[in-house]
């Protein structure tokens, strides 16, 4: 199995889970997901290449596309790109405890 592939399937949910949050009319703010991207995407560009140069992270040659950032292999960044999304997405899909529980107060 191939990087891609399995990039492919965590992408398939974050654009589902996506979907769904806009179809229900609680769509994340886009605008800070995309500057919050922005930097993770530097620091994951950074940071990986960090990790993969000292040999505290490996790829098989086999397994990855040949395209790197520096020493990193691009795959990686769909990691970042999922986590950016989903999260957001997730958290205006299950709101907060108190718009679940009511208000209370």
């Amino acid at each position: 199995m191939t990087y891609w592939l399995l990039n492919a399937v965590f992408l398939a949910l974050v654009v589902a889970l996506a979907i769904t949050a806009v179809a229900t009319r609680r769509t994340p703010q886009w605008h800070a997901i995309a500057i919050t991207a922005g930097i993770l995407l530097i620091m994951t560009a950074v940071f990986d290449n960090i990790m993969i140069s000292v040999g505290l992270v490996g790829y098989s040659a086999d397994a990855i596309s040949g395209a790197f950032i520096g020493v990193a292999p691009l795959e990686d960044f769909a990691y970042t790109i999922a986590a950016v999304v989903a999260l957001p997405c997730l958290w205006t899909l299950l709101g907060s405890r108190d718009s679940r529980k009511g208000t209370n107060a």
